[in-house]
Protein backbone atom coordinates (compact mmCIF):
# COMPACT_ATOMS: atom_id res chain seq x y z
CA UNK A 1 0.00 0.00 0.00
CA UNK A 2 1.45 3.20 -0.99
CA UNK A 3 1.74 6.40 1.27
CA UNK A 4 -0.75 7.79 -1.07
CA UNK A 5 -3.64 5.47 -0.30
CA UNK A 6 -3.31 4.84 3.52
CA UNK A 7 -5.24 6.49 6.09
CA UNK A 8 -3.86 9.58 7.63
CA UNK A 9 -4.33 10.93 11.11
CA UNK A 10 -4.25 15.04 11.73
CA UNK A 11 -3.36 14.72 15.82
CA UNK A 12 -3.23 17.59 18.83
CA UNK A 13 -1.58 16.82 21.93
CA UNK A 14 -1.22 18.41 25.30
CA UNK A 15 1.65 19.12 27.06
CA UNK A 16 2.01 18.52 30.86
CA UNK A 17 2.77 22.74 30.19
CA UNK A 18 -0.20 23.20 28.84
CA UNK A 19 1.06 23.85 25.24
CA UNK A 20 -0.84 22.31 21.90
CA UNK A 21 1.71 20.13 19.34
CA UNK A 22 -0.30 19.14 16.08
CA UNK A 23 1.14 16.30 13.95
CA UNK A 24 0.41 13.90 11.11
CA UNK A 25 0.54 9.91 11.26
CA UNK A 26 -0.61 6.74 9.97
CA UNK A 27 -0.70 5.05 13.04
CA UNK A 28 -1.54 7.21 15.76
CA UNK A 29 -1.25 4.58 18.67
CA UNK A 30 2.67 4.00 17.49
CA UNK A 31 3.29 7.61 16.98
CA UNK A 32 1.74 8.56 20.22
CA UNK A 33 4.34 5.83 21.84
CA UNK A 34 6.77 7.16 20.00
CA UNK A 35 6.75 10.76 21.51
CA UNK A 36 6.33 9.47 25.18
CA UNK A 37 9.15 7.54 24.33
CA UNK A 38 8.12 4.47 25.99
CA UNK A 39 10.26 2.50 24.37
CA UNK A 40 13.60 4.51 25.15
CA UNK A 41 14.25 4.83 21.60
CA UNK A 42 14.14 9.14 21.08
CA UNK A 43 11.46 8.72 18.30
CA UNK A 44 9.52 11.33 19.12
CA UNK A 45 9.46 15.01 18.15
CA UNK A 46 11.97 16.82 19.97
CA UNK A 47 9.86 19.87 20.89
CA UNK A 48 7.64 17.48 23.19
CA UNK A 49 10.79 15.94 24.75
CA UNK A 50 10.67 17.18 28.56
CA UNK A 51 7.17 18.69 28.25
CA UNK A 52 5.14 15.43 29.81
CA UNK A 53 3.24 13.55 30.46
CA UNK A 54 1.32 14.10 26.82
CA UNK A 55 -2.76 13.50 26.43
CA UNK A 56 -4.33 13.07 22.95
CA UNK A 57 -6.82 15.63 22.97
CA UNK A 58 -7.65 15.43 19.14
CA UNK A 59 -7.56 13.24 16.19
CA UNK A 60 -9.54 13.14 12.73
CA UNK A 61 -9.09 10.90 9.71
CA UNK A 62 -7.87 12.31 6.63
CA UNK A 63 -8.19 10.81 3.13
CA UNK A 64 -5.47 11.89 2.15
CA UNK A 65 -1.35 12.22 2.80
CA UNK A 66 -1.52 15.45 0.64
CA UNK A 67 -4.66 17.07 2.90
CA UNK A 68 -3.35 16.02 5.93
CA UNK A 69 0.05 17.93 5.37
CA UNK A 70 -2.22 20.64 4.43
CA UNK A 71 -4.61 20.84 7.06
CA UNK A 72 -1.32 20.14 9.46
CA UNK A 73 -0.01 23.66 8.34
CA UNK A 74 -3.22 25.05 8.41
CA UNK A 75 -3.60 24.39 12.33
CA UNK A 76 -0.24 24.98 13.39
CA UNK A 77 -0.99 28.65 11.61
CA UNK A 78 -3.48 29.21 14.28
CA UNK A 79 -3.12 30.85 17.80
CA UNK A 80 -4.24 28.61 20.89
CA UNK A 81 -7.58 30.09 21.08
CA UNK A 82 -8.30 28.66 18.25
CA UNK A 83 -6.99 25.36 18.58
CA UNK A 84 -8.68 24.86 21.79
CA UNK A 85 -11.84 25.64 19.95
CA UNK A 86 -11.15 23.23 17.34
CA UNK A 87 -10.54 20.62 20.48
CA UNK A 88 -13.80 21.87 22.59
CA UNK A 89 -15.69 21.85 18.96
CA UNK A 90 -14.76 17.98 17.90
CA UNK A 91 -16.42 17.60 15.42
CA UNK A 92 -14.38 17.29 12.45
CA UNK A 93 -12.05 19.67 10.74
CA UNK A 94 -14.34 20.33 7.80
CA UNK A 95 -16.21 22.79 9.84
CA UNK A 96 -12.93 25.13 9.73
CA UNK A 97 -11.23 24.34 6.85
CA UNK A 98 -13.93 23.98 3.81
CA UNK A 99 -11.41 25.11 1.43
CA UNK A 100 -8.77 21.92 1.98
CA UNK A 101 -9.56 19.42 -0.86
CA UNK A 102 -7.30 16.38 -1.49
Amino acid sequence: MSASTKCWYLYLLRCADGSLYTGITVDLERRFSEHQDVDGKGKGAKALRGKGPLKLVFNEQIESHSQALKLEYRIKQLNKADKENLIRQGNGLQIFFDDVGS
